[in-house]
């Protein structure tokens, strides 16, 4: 299902403006005209929608050392692994190309474009939104070796509990937005809070336990957490509903595990 999302463009000016979003009043003497090169909507199955022109253009008095940018993907990683600086074309006109690939994620993208002034102080000076798709049809993850360990305790001081399950997408890793479980209590009830899994490598857990996931190896497809139970807990048999997410919204199998707390 294809998504949209409005291409904006937030442009921050030279001198005085009140703004959406505090940013430090530049000292420096240039100002952004315009910035352009982005659609609103970027699919890879549309030849020629994998190379972005980009183009900002700065007044004609503007006085700068530099102009680069950032892409930052969905996951909130960044595409480029160094700012790209843009070619000076003249007249204060700054232009690069860049291309997207089938490896980049599904998802809403943005481009933060920065400036730098005469005296070396870097400020931002916009961004621009668009939805990207990577060519490839979507297919739900599949989620599979659950575990939470261990799954019957008896419950005298402060005990952890270690939840984990296996993550595959064909679309790539990049593609899952969040993996969960649902906590079910004894008595039936629930908040139907979805509590996330990470896959992030923040082994091993050192008090405050709520600092790290508990997650041996970071981006090997296995979603980890630590939880703790006490005496408040609720003694029975708590039912674990465990999902994974992907960034088009589609949902994988279940898994149900239960954990007796005595």
């Amino acid at each position: 299902m294809k998504k949209f999302l409005l291409l904006s463009l937030i442009i921050f000016w030279g001198c005085s403006k009140d703004f959406d979003e505090v940013i430090d009043a530049p000292i420096e003497n240039y100002q952004v005209k315009s910035i352009t090169g982005v659609k609103k909507y970027i699919d890879l199955k549309t030849p020629g929608d994998s190379l972005l022109n980009l183009r900002v253009t700065l007044t004609p008095e503007s006085n700068v050392r530099k102009v680069y940018y950032d892409v930052k993907a969905s996951d909130n990683s960044f595409v480029n692994s160094s700012p790209v600086e843009m070619l000076h074309t003249g007249n204060n006109v700054f232009e690069s190309e860049f291309i997207l690939k089938r490896e980049n994620p599904i998802g809403n993208y943005s481009i933060i474009f920065s400036v730098t002034g005469i005296n070396n102080e870097t400020k931002q000076v916009g961004v621009a939104n668009f939805y990207f798709n990577n060519g490839q049809d979507n297919v739900a993850p599949v989620i599979f070796n659950a575990l939470i360990e261990p799954d019957t305790l008896v419950v005298n001081d402060t005990t952890l509990i270690q939840t984990s399950v296996q993550v595959a997408d064909s679309n790539g890793l990049n593609d899952i937005q969040n993996v969960f479980f649902i906590v079910t209590r004894p008595d039936g009830t629930s908040n139907n809070l979805e509590v996330n899994l990470f896959d992030d490598g923040s082994c091993c857990p050192l008090p405050p336990f709520n600092q790290v996931s508990g997650d041996a190896e970071a981006g090997d497809g296995i979603f980890s957490l630590i939880i703790q139970v006490d005496q408040t807990n609720q003694k029975g048999i708590y039912h674990f509903r465990f999902q994974a997410r992907d960034r088009s919204n589609a949902l994988s199998n279940i898994i149900d595990y239960e954990v007796l707390i005595q």
